[in-house]
């Protein structure tokens, strides 16, 4: 094979004339690598002819090499594409497409599998993974890659500032935990550490002794916050555990510690609370979603909407569950038989909102739950792998809910083999 050599020219010190004589009246491709600040790329023809592999700095030249391309080169047609990398590309690509040109975007597992392929060397760098770009386009293993209209940009970034509250949330409640368990490790065996009874307890008082201290006004404070759903006897069992706790005594600073922490705590609750408030609000129009949520919940089927968009764009159900990253992979050779597991390629976030529905479905659903039940039984299967199980086809069944169809649990299941009895 004959040696490849990628030599990238600086977008200021390229021969513009002869570069225009090569693209004049061509359908070129521009194919982009994406980083912080040093990009590369390479124009190319139908015929893959390589005219020039260049190089700028990311945002200060971008301007030049928008000029060169729109402006200077005479080409027959153009289309740009890229390996997404994180959102250090959007700004070019929004460029492209506010001037009318088609943007496609190659995935960058594709672009790193085809490296020795490309050119038998397993070494990758900037120059030739533009090459190796523009070739998997030519192809027709690029994707067109438009940008989301403003309503889906308004919905995901609702969804992307939830994430930043719910994970600070979980951050802190870990944190709480850690911190209840030295100083009153018995309060978490009465009350859990979300309840909103433990949080003003703790931001009033802090520690236990001075629970145990002000057990009158204590007792108040949780009948208020508790209502009617704590009832009489696990408020004195909390009071007794205050004044007899295990727990390591406090000095004031950690005393303070832990009011700070529960404080933060409740505001995070609070938003959180608002920015689910605003995702339902954005998403009550949407048919799909609206479909979705009778099955898994406002939340999940927003969150789902935004990863998986319209879906009447998926060819069969197989490709929902290929894009929640939940398609099965194995290694397998000769005698050795290796094991299944989901790929996991897709959006983590739509995976984890798809696991929390089929550990409320299995709770609520009778057919959900005795295949659960059943498939618990066998030699050798854990829960994971059951709710695994239950999550690739409840992908495969959003397929047709999503386009209006009723869901029907029994159609998931061979029901006449599971012993159904009432929720």
């Amino acid at each position: 094979m004959k040696k490849r050599i990628y030599r990238a020219t600086k977008v200021k010190e390229l021969n513009l004339g002869k570069l225009q004589e090569q693209v004049d009246g061509n359908d070129i491709v521009l194919a982009v690598d994406v980083a912080k600040e040093d990009f590369f790329a390479v124009i190319v023809g139908n015929d893959q002819q390589v005219f020039a592999t260049l190089k700028w700095k990311h945002p200060v030249e971008t301007n030049f090499l928008l000029d060169i391309i729109l402006k200077e080169l005479s080409w027959s047609s153009l289309e740009v594409v890229m390996e997404p990398s994180g959102t250090y590309g959007d700004s070019l690509r929004s460029q492209f497409l506010n001037a009318g040109i088609a943007v496609y975007r190659v995935s960058p597992k594709r672009c790193h599998d085809a490296a020795e392929v490309f050119d038998g060397v397993p070494s990758m760098h900037d120059a030739k993974a533009c090459t190796i770009i523009s070739r998997l386009h030519q192809q027709g293993l690029s994707k067109e890659w438009p940008m989301p209209d403003d309503a889906q940009r308004e919905l995901t970034a609702s969804i992307k500032t939830l994430e930043i509250y719910d994970s600070a949330y979980h951050r802190n409640i870990n944190k709480l935990e850690g911190l209840v368990m030295r100083f009153w490790p018995e309060l978490t065996q009465l009350l859990d550490l979300q309840s909103a009874t433990l949080l003003e307890l703790l931001i009033t008082y802090g520690v236990p002794e001075r629970v145990a201290k002000n057990s009158t006004q204590a007792r108040r404070l949780m009948s208020r916050v508790g209502n009617n759903f704590l009832v009489k006897s696990k408020k004195e069992a909390i009071l007794k555990s205050a004044s007899s706790s295990l727990g390591v005594k406090s000095v004031k600073a950690e005393q303070e510690q832990i009011q700070e922490l529960c404080i933060e705590i409740r505001r995070l609750q609070q938003l959180c609370r608002q920015a689910k408030r605003r995702i339902e609000s954005l998403t009550q129009g949407i048919d799909s979603v609206r479909n979705m949520s009778e099955v898994l919940g406002k939340m999940t089927a927003a969150v789902l909407y935004v990863v998986l968009g319209d879906m009447q764009k998926y060819n069969n159900a197989a490709s929902i569950v290929k894009t929640l990253g939940l398609n099965l992979r194995e290694h397998s050779s000769g005698r050795h038989k290796g094991q299944l597991r989901i790929t996991k390629r897709g959006s983590g976030l739509a995976r984890m909102y798809l696991y929390l529905a089929v550990l409320r479905l299995i709770q609520k659903d009778a057919v959900i739950k005795a295949w659960y039940q059943k498939k618990l039984q066998r030699d050798g299967k854990v829960k994971q792998k059951a709710i695994i199980a239950i999550m690739r086809k409840l992908a495969s069944a959003l397929w047709y809910v999503g386009q209006g169809a009723k869901f029907d649990s029994s159609k998931l299941f061979d029901v006449n083999k599971l012993t159904l009895q009432s929720v």
